[in-house]
């Protein structure tokens, strides 16, 4: 007990020393996914779908059900480490998946590509819902430092977001694809390492073990629980695999399923049946509670198509940026570290600036913050619709017309996305918190259906690698047009509309 209390004891610049393991892990894992997610788009197009003329279709249809997936996937492993593994395993099971899956990733074969995304998919589930929780219970309940720790966790994500789409986009464009997916697996590898060595020094204490071993023992299917867990897991990554590789749509035209492929009709069954019973709960609630509620589902829809929108960062604007986009300075792959530079930039002033106006007794409740947030990501977008009037002989537009854009797309995420879960805990009615909670979540795996949609609208037919010119600058920039249209139709509406929402709140800032 006492090495217990020695390692709750240990500070650096006034936080528990854990934090600081945990950033470095975070950071790595970022590294990971972002560094991959920076080439997937290009990779699709240039390499696993190079022969079909509707690869653009095709690679919309993956990186929407992938997207959907990796978000998807955290509920469940979530919960999996509540009731069996505890966070420590829990962030080991889903570090060696994801690093498999990265290195597998690295292999140029079919075959080989959509397991490891399943891979990273499954591996995503246990690592990224467990290791922010971790930072959480370092502090006690009301330490007023807890926020502060975040902050300086969540940097560790935008170091790596920044740092990754550079580097493996500088490998893959010099010497290859699976040099650039390579690094990947590697900053997986290393953010593994971190958190090994923290557990070996003690720095967490007691924390994150499971929640007791019995648990961990019991048997089922005369398999103990600890040991069928992985093991489900890894016979769940074919699964996976083969939806995926199923993105054709199964002609169902005149259905109210739509012309749709298997995972997006599974989210469209999943959606139903959260609206459904979302409505059962309103029904039996105490009118205080559905306000509330409301309001909460509210800002959850709200907050799906802001990500909807901002998402196709990894898709339709890094092609948009590799045929349209004049790239003197970086590469398509590379642009995709605008946005968590601008995050690391802007997060400082931007949360001075929220201090400044509480003090002054000005700063806009969450609704209006919401509103803001939806013009910000309206006006980045019309900005790429305007770009098409300084397109050069070839097609090519201005690198600056890219960089504000993300500007004022990170401006808008600033805006939305610290407040959006705290609001979520703060609404909900306390028996369905966690249910809530799992929504939020959804809500980024249903952004990726619209990214998808999207995707689709815009996709261009060609097996020409080198395709660009004015016919693809019109295709983006009319759909840059009615994305900024209808972002901006959404921020106007919120903020007419939050005066209601505010009373609708209560309390609740």
């Amino acid at each position: 007990m006492t090495d217990i209390k020695q390692a709750d004891q240990k500070e650096l610049f006034g936080h528990p020393v854990g934090l600081f393991y945990l950033f470095f892990a975070e950071l790595w894992e970022r590294f990971s996914f972002y560094g991959m997610r920076a080439l997937l788009t290009l990779y699709m197009v240039d390499v696993i779908f190079e022969a079909l003329v509707e690869r653009d279709f095709a690679t919309a249809a993956v990186y929407a059900s992938y997207g959907s997936l990796v978000y998807a996937s955290t509920v469940i492993g979530g919960q999996i480490s509540d009731k069996i593994l505890g966070m420590r395993n829990s962030i080991f099971l889903g570090g060696i998946l994801m690093s498999i899956g990265h290195f597998v990733l690295a292999i140029e074969h079919n075959v080989a590509f959509f397991l490891a995304l399943s891979l990273i998919i499954v591996g995503n589930g246990f690592f990224k819902p467990n290791i922010s929780t971790f930072v959480g219970t370092l502090y006690p309940e009301g330490d007023p430092k807890k926020d502060s720790g975040f902050t300086i966790f969540y940097m560790g994500i935008n170091i790596g977001g920044w740092a990754a789409p550079l580097l493996c986009g500088w490998l893959a464009y010099e010497y290859g694809w699976h040099y650039g997916f390579g690094l990947a697996g590697v900053g997986m590898v290393v953010g593994l390492l971190f958190f090994w060595s923290g557990i070996k020094k003690n720095v967490f204490g007691d924390r994150g073990l499971p929640p007791n071993e019995t648990v961990m023992k019991k048997k089922v299917w005369g398999v103990q629980q600890g040991i069928l867990v992985p093991i489900s897991t890894v016979l769940s990554a074919p699964i996976i695999a083969y939806l995926l590789s199923s993105y054709k749509s199964l002609g169902m035209e005149g259905t109210f399923l739509g012309d749709q492929n298997i995972v997006n009709i599974i989210f469209k069954i999943i959606g139903i049946s959260i609206l459904a019973y979302l409505a059962n709960i309103m029904i039996k609630a105490t009118l205080e509670e559905r306000k509330k509620l409301f309001v909460a589902v509210l800002i959850t829809f709200f907050m799906t198509i802001f990500w909807g929108f901002h998402e196709l960062s990894g898709s339709v604007i890094t092609l948009f940026a590799a045929r349209n986009v004049d790239l003197t300075f970086m590469s398509a792959a590379q642009t995709n570290s605008l946005n968590s530079m601008f995050i690391i930039i802007l997060a400082i002033p931007i949360s001075l600036m929220w201090t400044y106006l509480s003090k002054k007794k000005l700063n806009p409740r969450t609704p209006y913050k919401f509103g803001f947030g939806l013009l910000f990501a309206g006006l980045s977008f019309y900005v790429l619709a305007i770009s098409a009037n300084s397109a050069d002989a070839n097609g090519l537009v201005p690198f600056a017309y890219l960089l504000i854009m993300y500007l004022l797309l990170s401006v808008g995420e600033l805006f939305m996305s610290p407040v959006g879960l705290s609001k979520i805990t703060d609404l909900s009615p306390k028996r369905i918190v966690a249910f809530m909670m799992g929504v939020w979540f959804l809500s980024s795996s249903f952004a990726f259906q619209v990214v998808g949609f999207i995707g689709k609208q815009l996709a261009i037919e060609s097996t020409d690698k080198n395709v660009g010119g004015f016919e693809t600058l019109a295709v983006y920039t009319d759909g840059f047009a009615l994305i900024a249209k209808y972002a901006i139709v959404a921020g106007v509406i919120v903020l007419i509309t939050s005066p209601l929402i505010k009373k609708l709140m209560g309390k609740v800032h």
